[in-house]
């Protein structure tokens, strides 16, 4: 298991005192990602309610990508999902050639992303049994996304990846990309059931009501339910402005929750307390992002792996909340 206690560049206004805050920096990847959207949140609620805390939020290439930022001493803090989490620990997927040496302390969960695929008019793909024939340009999220790792290893596994080609541009260059007609079936997702991401939003708005849901089969479903760091989800769609159920009127997703997590060089007092922001004060993150979830202990403590330590300040949130487990490892804040 990779170590946990990186030293990293502390983005730390200074030790807390009666007149400073502490300032966390999170990596919270792309303009337009569901996950800048929930940092921004965290840190207006922040500026309104802590007096302890202060939170900055950097754009950063992805949740994947976060874990290299934060080896490589860019960040101290970041947003990640389980499943990039443990390929890292494991040294698997795209670690298993370019390891890390240090992992972030866990916190706690802050969205759960449904991510399913939908087709544009004039691509000529129905369902996921053509994406297995192949002969397409898909576009499964951008390189170094959370997502982009999860949804490539469903999608080799279902036979689709090697069969098609591959789109990897940004996902501020999709909307266009679609709008040109330069793809014919995407990978897209919504945050918690309430809306899409920003990025998708703008895909929707720019398809010229093309958009629909492609047709799944058991096959798929069942690569999805095999997966360990993947949610087998069947849902109504949501966040669309277009009616996408020409085919079918039900998603199906794989769904992939993600956690804050933090470097062991912010104080206990600092992670503390952004956790209770989410729990006190989720109707002012709900302002600021409409996508976010009803924060309860338990939601928050879902995504805790047995492998990685919890930072000592969340730890000390979860057992204050009555949802601590003893099998997990509490770390230790420098």
């Amino acid at each position: 298991m990779k170590g946990a206690a990186a030293v990293g560049v502390v983005s730390v206004a200074g030790c807390l005192g009666d007149d400073e805050l502490e300032t966390v920096t999170i990596g919270g990847t792309s303009s337009g990602s569901s996950t800048q959207a929930a940092g921004q949140a965290l840190a207006r609620a922040a500026s309104e309610e802590s007096d302890v805390v202060e939170v900055s939020v950097q754009e950063t290439d992805g949740w994947t990508a976060n874990l290299y930022e934060y080896d490589n001493d860019q960040i101290p803090a970041m947003g990640v999902d389980n499943n990039s989490m443990s390929k890292a620990i494991a040294e698997e997927g795209p670690f298993a050639d370019d390891p890390v040496d240090t992992l972030p302390h866990q916190g706690f969960q802050f969205t759960a992303l449904q991510i399913h695929w939908v087709g544009l008019e004039g691509g000529g793909v129905e369902s996921v049994q053509d994406l297995r024939d192949g002969g397409y340009t898909i576009y499964p999220i951008q390189p170094g996304f959370g997502t982009r790792l999860l949804t490539e290893e469903i999608l080799e596994d279902a036979g689709i990846w090697e069969e098609n080609e591959i789109s990897n541009v940004d996902t501020s260059d999709i909307p266009g990309q679609v709008e040109e007609g330069n793809v014919d079936a995407l990978c897209l997702y919504g945050s918690n059931g309430v809306e899409l991401a920003s990025w998708c939003q703008e895909v929707d708005v720019r398809s010229g009501d093309g958009l629909y849901l492609l047709e799944t089969d058991e096959e798929f479903e069942q690569t999805i339910e095999d997966h360990p760091g993947a949610l087998l989800n069947h849902h109504e769609p949501y966040g669309y402005e277009q009616d996408v159920t020409e085919l079918t009127d039900e998603a199906v997703s794989w769904a992939l929750p993600a956690q804050w997590a933090f470097g062991p060089q912010i104080s206990a007092e600092a992670t503390y307390d952004i956790a209770r922001l989410a729990l006190e004060h989720d109707d002012v993150i709900r302002e600021a992002d409409e996508t976010a979830p009803d924060f309860t202990p338990e939601y928050m403590a879902e995504t805790v792996m047995d492998d990685v330590p919890v930072h000592e300040g969340v730890a000390d949130f979860f057992e204050e909340e009555g949802v601590w487990d003893d099998a997990w490892e509490r770390g230790e804040a420098e």
